[in-house]
């Protein structure tokens, strides 16, 4: 459990905040509009209103309590950045601001921000990968070259074990888990016998994944 401070209530500020609170964090967030906060009082341990590009309602927050903070202002970049520079200068432990654009977040860097988070891109760039192959069923990326795919088996590892098919030497991925429906089996053995319902989540480097694919249903 994690004590985190959220700084603007968006779409992508709710989202955050409702998930971090099913896992189980504790929750500060901050908006200077009042009935953005309302939806998620239920999940957070304190909500205040307040602008903070105000250097005294960013003081009363006590960022140095906080693990993380997030500033989730997508809208106005000017804001965000003087309260990315400002949350880091108050002893903010790890700060982790919303860009928009590549230049937005080279600023954000070089102003106080660990890490940038492009929700937006990251979405398009995941339904991207997803639709435009008929047989992903989720993507997850990992690094530049590296992510995680649900995929059907081919056709020939269909009853053979995950040793007999050699899947890591002679495929270079390797079978994370499998599903069937909402059965999940995590880290299945050498000897796990692959079924045709099987979505398997393999991990390996884009371009062996995708020799897979398109393989897949051949």
């Amino acid at each position: 459990m994690k004590s985190i401070l959220i700084i603007g209530l968006g779409r992508f500020g709710h989202h955050l905040c409702y998930n971090l609170a099913q896992l189980g964090n504790e929750i500060m967030i901050v908006d200077e509009v009042e009935e953005r906060l309302e939806p998620m009082l239920p999940y957070v341990v304190s909500a205040k209103i307040g602008d903070c590009t105000n250097e005294a309602v960013l003081k009363s927050l006590g960022i140095s309590n906080f693990d993380l903070c997030f500033v989730c202002i997508g809208t106005n970049f000017q804001s965000s950045l003087e309260i990315t520079s400002q949350v880091k200068e108050m002893g903010a432990k790890w700060v982790i601001s919303k860009a928009t654009r590549d230049i937005h977040a080279k600023f954000l860097l070089r102003n106080g921000a660990d890490e940038v988070i492009y929700p937006d891109r990251d979405t398009a760039e995941k339904l991207a990968v997803r639709y435009s192959a008929n047989h992903v069923f989720d993507y997850i990326e990992l690094a530049e070259d590296y992510s995680i795919y649900e995929i059907p088996p081919l056709s020939h590892w269909i009853g053979k074990s995950i040793k007999e098919l050699s899947i890591r030497n002679k495929y270079r991925i390797n079978i994370i888990a499998t599903k069937e429906g909402e059965t999940v089996n995590m880290m299945p053995g050498a000897d796990y016998v692959i079924r045709e319902k099987d979505h398997l989540m393999v991990m390996g480097k884009n371009e062996d994944v995708d020799r897979i694919i398109n393989r897949i249903r051949e």
